[in-house]
């Protein structure tokens, strides 16, 4: 397994030959994240390079391009190089468990990060807590159409890490009576949520209030928003706290909150944590990051 760090010297050499990019050296940290076109997964991938070179640590990143058979070539390719750790954060949370266990058989530590894996144990989970950021972007709805109405869901069912939003989100309804959700569809990218906004305004002309698992759904369901002429009545709350989600909500009526998660602080966790797993030291099975919530009024948590 991973040499100690006594000589940074040498291993601030191999993380110039890898380039966090390009080839691995045969230890360190190998990473297989979601996508990278999205400002979210860019700001968990530059802060990963940033800790890995403060801690002197070799990693090399590669993207999967929300595409399963992607990340099991990718992981694969890591299994071969002989990497110490797997961070991922995988395309699919049920369909990664395979490739999870072949790394693990290989005697690599997986640490999942911003998306857990379903029906398999790893030795870390590092992410937002995204049922407690659906409870609050529920409570967030309910306050911004006056505790009545009807509300929509566009989702992400593939992902443990939205189920677990949209979850949160429906348990804080259960305290108001008189909101119904009359919608939960897919909307996995930027365009296919557009398509499915539309969709279900068309079928629900009524319709009070959006809720869009990420940044990318809850833009585009404000765009539809917009072109249908519903300004004044439907209210669309996002998720991830994104430059263009946070400039949403100060300028557009109809975004009217963001729930905020935190990249940087959880691609830095993540790396931290390899680093304690290569030195033998424990760590925790689940380390979640609290969510914030952005309004026109400012940010909390």
């Amino acid at each position: 397994m991973f040499k100690s760090f006594v000589s940074k010297s040498l291993l601030a050499a191999g993380i110039a030959l890898a380039g966090f990019a390009g080839p691995a050296s045969a230890e360190g940290i190998g990473a297989s994240l979601l996508t990278q076109q999205h400002p979210f997964y860019i700001a968990l991938a530059d802060a990963m390079r940033a800790e890995a070179q403060a801690e002197g640590v070799p990693l090399e990143i590669k993207i999967a391009n929300q595409d399963l058979n992607k990340q099991f070539a990718d992981v694969e390719d890591f299994i071969t190089k002989g990497v110490d750790v797997l961070i991922i954060s995988p395309v699919d949370s049920t369909g990664v468990r395979t490739v999870i266990g072949r790394a693990q058989k290989a005697g690599i530590k997986v640490i999942t990060v911003d998306v857990p894996a379903k029906n398999v144990d790893v030795t870390s989970y590092v992410g937002t807590d995204n049922y407690a950021g659906g409870v609050k972007a529920g409570e967030l709805m309910a306050k911004m159409i006056g505790d009545k109405g009807k509300v929509a869901i566009i989702d992400y069912p593939m992902v443990a890490s939205v189920v677990a939003r949209t979850d949160g989100f429906k348990k804080a309804m259960e305290s108001h009576p008189d909101i119904e959700i009359v919608a939960q569809q897919a909307g996995i990218t930027r365009s296919e949520a557009l398509t499915t906004a539309q969709n279900i305004l068309q079928a629900h002309p009524d319709l009070d209030g959006i809720f869009g698992f990420g940044d990318d759904a809850a833009l585009a369901a404000a765009s539809a928003v917009a072109s249908a002429g519903l300004e004044d009545q439907v209210k669309v709350i996002g998720f991830d706290g994104m430059k263009e989600a946070r400039d949403a909500v100060a300028n557009n009526p109809v975004m009217v909150g963001v729930i905020a998660q935190y990249p940087d602080e959880m691609g830095k966790v993540a790396v931290e944590t390899a680093v304690k797993v290569m030195n033998g030291e424990d760590v925790a099975a689940e380390q979640p990051i609290e969510p914030g919530v952005v309004t026109k009024d400012g940010e909390t948590k």
